[in-house]
């Protein structure tokens, strides 16, 4: 298989032809790598667009669950929410968090917090996750991109010298997208930060 990625709209039609042991590999314009979904250009809105018809029918669930058939409690269905909807959104978010798609499936998070609050359209959606006692989807993306760059830290991690070189703009490829590497330097530097702040906070008391 073989894809090519890049932001020249001249040659989005392109394909490549790779040979390997006299044989023509299969050119995929969209290739589909551990579940993501990746495009031309980065942006993974197709694999957002995907994520989003997958979320619509896990919030159609709740609704059923949460109706007058069924009448599941606010406990079952907050837990349902987390494992069917919360779950399956923040799956690979390091990869694509920074998309500027994000919002297609934001509405349909909300729906899920408005399942399980019994809040109404005209509630604010930054209260919801808080009156639903479930984390925000912005956070737990952000969660999971630390949580990944504290591993990436381990000497014998993957992602180790690619997390640890220093930034440099023009070595940069694709550089209109927000790549994983300058955001989880930030947060772990923000996060360093932090620990110093508490501990320094701690000694005084």
């Amino acid at each position: 298989m073989s894809a090519a990625f890049h932001l020249n709209n001249k040659e989005t039609k392109r394909e490549l032809k790779v040979n390997y042991e006299k044989k023509t590999l299969p050119f995929f314009p969209e290739p589909e790598y551990l579940g993501v979904t990746l495009d031309r250009s980065l942006t993974y809105r197709r694999h957002l667009e995907s994520l989003h018809k997958k979320l619509t029918s896990r919030v159609s669930l709740l609704r059923r669950l949460a109706g007058s058939c069924w009448c599941a409690g606010a406990t079952t269905v907050r837990i349902a929410t987390i494992a069917l909807v919360h779950s399956t959104s923040g799956y690979c978010s390091p990869v694509w968090c920074h998309s500027a798609h994000t919002r297609l499936i934001e509405p349909t998070i909300n729906d899920a917090f408005r399942i399980v609050t019994g809040c109404l359209r005209p509630t604010q959606a930054d209260n919801l996750s808080i009156l639903a006692g479930i984390q925000p989807a912005e956070l737990r993306r952000s969660g999971a991109t630390l949580s990944l760059a504290r591993l990436a830290m381990e000497p014998e991690h993957l992602l180790h010298l690619t997390l640890t070189r220093p930034a440099s703009t023009d070595a940069r490829r694709l550089k209109s997208r927000h790549p994983y590497v300058p955001s989880a330097q930030q947060l772990i530097s923000l996060s360093y930060n932090n620990n110093i702040q508490a501990a320094h906070w701690s000694d005084n008391q």
